[in-house]
This record gives C-alpha cells, structure tokens and sequence, in this order.
C-alpha cells in the first residue's frame, strides 16, 4: 500500500470517529513538514502530477466512501474536492513564493468552507478552517509589509479610475473576506435548540468556531482599515450568537478588544469604554502585552470621557511608558491650558507618530479640546467670578475675561510650539502665519493675531450649555454666563458638573456587538393588525 493510500484509509477512520481535532492534526501545511508528509508529496508529483488531477480524485473517492443516511460518519462530495485540493497544494506550493502560496491557500481554505456546509459532517473540519486561517492571516499580514511583492497588485487597482468604480479590495482584505465566508457557515448553524448552547452550557455545533474566525476576521480587517467590513462581522455575531460568555475568555477579551476599537473609531466613545474595561477586567494578569494593547484604547476613551487614569493605574507593568504620553494632556485638560494642550496633540509633537499609529490623536485632539474650554471656563470663575452675594444676584462669569485669557493662551501656541520643534517655530504646520488657501483669497484675509473672536467665546459657552457641561445661561447684553442651581449647591458645583457624571447619566449602557443575553425566538410567522391604524400622516 502506498502512503498515500494509508494515509487515506487514516482519514477515513477518522471521519467515522468524527474526531476533528485528529482530523486537524493530519491535514498538515506549514513547513518544515514531517517527513512522512515529505514522502506524500513525493508520491504526489511520481503519480499524480498536474495532468493526472482526475486519477486523483478517483483514489480520494475509492478510499473515502461516502456516508450514506443513518450512518456513524464517513466523507461528503465537498470534503473529497477539499482533500484534493489539499493534496493539490502539498504538491504544487513553493513556500519561497509567498504571494502564489498566499493565493493557493485561500483557494484551499474556500474549498474547507464548502466543506464545512455539510450539516451533518461539517463540523469535523472546523478546526482545520481555524488553523488554515490562522496561516492565511499570518501569511496575508506579512505580505502586506513586503510592498515589494505586491507591488503590482496595487497598481492593477489604482489603474482604474473614475467615481462609480467600487472600492479596491486590498490583499489583507481579500483573506479576510474568505475566512468570513466559513464565518457566516458557523453563525447559520441549526443544529441544537434556539439557544445555541448544548446541555452543558456550552456553544453547540458550528458555533463553537464564531468568535475564533470573527476575531482572524477583525485582525484582518483592522489591520487594512476596513472599518465597514468589520461592521458586518459585529452586526452578524449580534444578531446570531449565544452570550459571549460562553465562550473561553481568550476569545472574549480579543472580541471586546475588537470591538471597543470598533466603536471608538466610529466616536461611541462610552460604548468603547465599557467593551474595551470588559476586556481589560478579563485579560490574564501575565498577558502584559495584551493588556497594554487594551489599555492604550481604554485610557484615551476615558479622557475623552473626562476620566482621567489614576497613578496607580499608569505604574502597572502594561502601563510602562503610558504615562508621560497621557498625564500631561490630563493636565493641560484639568487646567485649562489650551496652549498646551494644542501644543501636545500638534503633528510635530515628538508623541504625534506614535498616537497616530494607535490612530487615536484626531480623536484626542477634536474631542478634548470642548473639555479643555471647560476648565478654563471654570478656572476663570475660579480667580474673577461673581459668586453671588445677598442681594440675590446670581453667580456670573465675564465672557470678556474668558476672551482675554483664551487670547493669551492662543498665542502662546506657536511659542510651545517653537520649544518643541528646538526654535523652528516658522515650520509650523499648525501655526497661523498670514496663509490663506488660494481658493479663498480675496474672500478670507490673512489672520491679524486675534485667533478667538468674541462671537466665537460666546459659541463655545453656548455649546457647553447644550451639552450639560455647564449649567446657566448667557446673558448677551452684558457678555456673562450667569450659573443656575446655586441655592441648591455651592455656585462652583452648581455650574460646572463633573463631566464623566453627566457623560454616565446620559449613556446607554448597551453596547451593540456584545451579545450579553440569550435571544428568545418566537415560533411561528408574527401577526400584526393594521385594522384600526391611521394612515400615515394622520394627527
């Protein structure tokens, strides 16, 4: 008997067992193969070279009967086609050519996906489609960083112009894509009860495999910024899957990473909070990296929030070097400082590489900057505020001494600046120098040194009214924020909410993607009567 052929017979025993994980353990792909895969592959190119693909499967389906109705198990038409495409690639790769081996991989790994449909059998072949897309990614995500090997595929997408042309699907992207086909397979599982779960508690069927192709998914998806891609992943599993909980905290705590980044990209940064403190509260103590890769993101939602990391937080060992990034900008928000604040989120700050890599800056910057007017609102009420007295007049701010503090601060931008860059403050590339866009010019003149008008004071108090981070009104015809709630409380208190508090009070606590409850199915079609609605448009 050849080795192929004993090889074959192993499977099959196998498949009658249903015993996938061994079934995974044979279906070997990444070098150096043991050398009994060495001999197969030597028997492959003897006897079954490329011109002789139809003997091939004729072997597969002579060693591999397929399972009729009724019995233990056996192989399916889509599992045969995938163990030869399986055999195809042992024979043919040539791991020296990534982007060919990234390209046979993906077409193996779709046949595994057909594979994986069979409703009875499907099942014992989802941990060999996890460890092919674990290799896919692996592989996809190393070719994206040699842009020498793909340099070709990237010119064959920009050499197609116009505007009704669809978006260019990138390699990284393409592997993800079909890992997310084998995805769908284990979120349409109908195996078991409408909860999805076994006796046990535990996912049932194909479920077992959401979370650790949702996440190979993610990695790919945010790994090539295809933010809307991963939304599909996230409405999908929030729609079809038992609890996370559920599943092994390695595959939560990489989901709710995921998902926090998700919705923190997208400007939910509440939702981000609370998915990325679920992930921080469940990663191992001994994961420092991971935990480090999750704190980044949860630090920067909470400030955004107006809460700030504490020491004790910033001296754990994930923290390491975290805070003499962030507890500056804690302390340019806290105190009002505007030009620091610019100063320190600035395109030339020696940090402004490594929080756009994290790509959180933009969000730092345009977020916390209403926070920053908030403190130096309430640090001007501080030094030269009215706090009342007992003729009754209420507490009051003067918007002018606001103005002429904000001026201050605002020239001093481009000093800080200047500091930063060692003296070369005229490379600027957030200063103003007198530039004006040549689109505008004749219709914008060249700044005067005046950066904040007053109208523009009297916006940003109006704006933090509205959003409850101070409580009072403007009172125009004499340039004053007058505070409301001052009998109640101290004026200080009355008129400057701690922001976190109204952020909190204001939030919902759901957080879309994160499947925290069993989802009840009615049986049977929903009924609902229109008899005595109005029509549309009726009072």
């Amino acid at each position: 008997m050849s080795t192929i052929d004993q090889f074959l017979s192993e499977i099959n025993q196998i498949l009658r067992t249903k015993n996938r994980q061994k079934l995974c353990d044979y279906l070997v792909l990444e070098p150096p193969l043991p050398p009994l895969y060495n001999v197969i592959v030597s028997e492959l190119r003897a006897t079954f070279p490329a011109s002789r693909q139809n003997a091939l499967e004729a072997q597969c389906k002579k060693l591999l009967p397929e399972y009729d109705e009724g019995e233990v198990g056996g192989s399916w038409t889509s599992f045969i086609s995938f163990l030869v495409q399986y055999f195809v690639f042992l024979r043919d790769v040539n791991v020296a050519q990534l982007l060919e081996t990234h390209d046979m991989l993906k077409l193996l790994l779709q046949s595994c996906t057909l594979a994986l449909s069979d409703a009875n059998m499907g099942i014992v072949v989802l941990p060999s489609i996890i460890s092919f897309s674990k290799t896919l990614s692996r592989l996809a995500i190393g070719l994206d960083k040699r842009p020498d090997l793909i340099a070709h595929l990237n010119q064959m997408g920009a050499g197609t112009g116009g505007d009704d042309v669809a978006e260019r699907v990138t390699l990284v992207e393409s592997s993800a894509n079909v890992i997310r086909e084998a995805l769908k397979k284990c979120l349409s599982e109908k195996v078991g009860n409408a909860t999805g779960l076994d006796v046990n508690g535990r996912p049932d069927g194909r479920r077992i495999g959401i979370y650790l192709l949702g996440n190979i998914c993610l990695k790919l998806f945010f790994h090539c910024r295809k933010l809307r891609s991963a939304e599909f992943v996230f409405t999908s599993i929030n729609q079809n899957s038992p609890p996370l909980f559920h599943f092994a905290a390695s595959q939560r705590v990489t989901y709710l990473y995921y998902l926090g980044r998700y919705h923190f990209a997208n400007n939910h940064f509440f939702r981000a909070q609370l998915a990325l403190q679920g992930a921080y509260d469940q990663c191992h103590r001994e994961g420092v990296k991971q935990r480090r890769s999750i704190l980044v993101y949860l630090i920067a939602s909470n400030i955004i929030l107006g809460r700030f990391p504490s020491m004790k937080v910033l001296a754990r060992p994930e923290a390491e070097g975290l805070q003499a990034i962030f507890l500056p900008i804690c302390q340019a928000i806290k105190q009002g400082d505007l030009a620091t604040f610019q100063a320190l989120l600035d395109m030339d700050h020696p940090n402004a590489a490594w929080l756009l890599q994290k790509r959180i800056l933009l969000q730092m910057r345009n977020r916390c900057e209403v926070l920053v007017w908030r403190s130096l609102a309430r640090r001007t009420f501080v030094l030269s505020g009215f706090t009342g007295d007992a003729t009754k007049k209420a507490p009051s701010l003067s918007l002018e001494t606001l103005h002429t503090l904000a001026l201050y601060l605002e020239r001093r931008v481009s000093v800080i600046n200047g500091e930063i860059r060692n003296g070369h403050s005229e490379n600027s590339t957030n200063g103003h120098n007198g530039y004006v866009d040549p689109d505008l010019e004749g219709e914008v003149d060249p700044e005067d040194g005046e950066v904040v008008s007053m109208n523009e004071i009297e916006s940003i108090v109006a704006s933090l009214i509205h959003q409850d981070l101070l409580h009072g009104y403007i009172s125009h015809r004499y340039l004053r924020l007058v505070i409301t709630g001052a009998k109640a409380k101290p004026a200080l208190e009355a008129g400057f909410p701690t922001v976190w508090n109204v952020i909190q009070a204001a939030a919902d606590t759901e957080v879309p993607g994160w499947v925290k409850e069993a989802r009840v199915q009615v049986d049977g079609p929903r009924v609902v009567k229109i008899t005595n609605a109005r029509p549309a448009g009726a009072v």
